[in-house]
């Protein structure tokens, strides 16, 4: 029998694994459709370029808001500043959607040589404010304690508002955020990075593999101006983890591959 809690796990997997649809918005009669001939297909002339859309009145222009975004975070010359930088930025939605109270940026050694990056903060983390202060956060601890870590990484997100419900984030919202990550990352110069998370591994790799597949592989990241490249390792959410704990040691073996070649003292390129 399906339980509740069974099906809740399920999703939670599928989601992570990179689902995001399962059903059609209308029924389909498979059988009825199986009797009717499929019609011929006709050559169509490609439909030119539709116009880009301007935003409505209740959203802000995307890529205004980016280019604010990498105005105020290239003028940021220290975390702290980053910080107040992020706190008065009105560009991304999240902020007035009404489940954040505050920017939640970042915690943890300022000079670390790993960075944490997350997708976005929960309900404790904006009571807090600070990244990964829930009970995903303390797994997230436990395990980076394991893994003889805990001084040595800075914890952040890609977007720095808690999103209604404990959303994903969306591709825009971390589009708009993306600027001050990329200064965060500037400014901190880590070794390596590493992802947490599909929504995470996806927007700072650009990718649309779901994190089952991306996890446990080295990528390069890159910065939007080409100065900066460092490795970075996906892995699995603690989140999934705590719904799903036969999960723990694939995370678990990513953390050993990162901990043993962040302590490899000739790193190859």
């Amino acid at each position: 029998m399906l339980t509740a809690a069974t099906a809740e796990s399920l999703l939670a997997f599928w989601a992570d694994a990179g689902v995001d649809a399962m059903l059609l918005d209308d029924p389909v009669d498979r059988i009825a459709a199986g009797r009717i001939a499929p019609p011929q297909l006709q050559t169509r002339k490609a439909a030119p370029a539709a116009a880009p859309v301007s935003a409505g009145a209740n959203q802000p222009d995307v890529s205004e808001a980016i280019a604010q975004a990498r105005a105020l975070a290239a003028q940021a010359e220290s975390l702290e500043a980053l910080a107040a930088a992020i706190a008065g930025f009105d560009g991304c939605p999240l902020k007035f959607e009404g489940a954040a109270s505050q920017a939640v940026v970042y915690r943890g050694d300022p000079k670390a040589p790993l960075m944490v990056i997350g997708e976005g903060p929960g309900q404790e983390e904006d009571r807090q404010g600070q990244p990964f202060v829930g009970r995903a956060g303390q797994l997230l601890d436990r395990m980076l304690a394991a893994a003889n870590l805990t001084d040595r990484v800075l914890i952040t997100n890609t977007v720095f508002w808690r999103p209604p419900g404990n959303r994903t984030p969306t591709p825009a919202e971390q589009a708009v955020c993306a600027p001050f990550v990329e200064r965060a990352i500037a400014l901190v110069q880590p070794e390596m990075l590493l992802l947490v998370g599909g929504a995470s591994a996806k927007a700072m790799l650009k990718k649309d593999e779901g994190i089952l597949s991306l996890r446990g592989l080295w990528f390069e990241w890159r910065s939007n101006d080409g100065r900066l490249e460092i490795p970075a390792l996906p892995t699995l959410h603690p989140a999934f983890l705590l719904r799903q704990p036969a999960a723990k040691k694939r995370a678990w073996a990513d953390l050993l591959i990162l901990t043993e070649r962040l302590d490899r003292q000739d790193r190859p390129a």
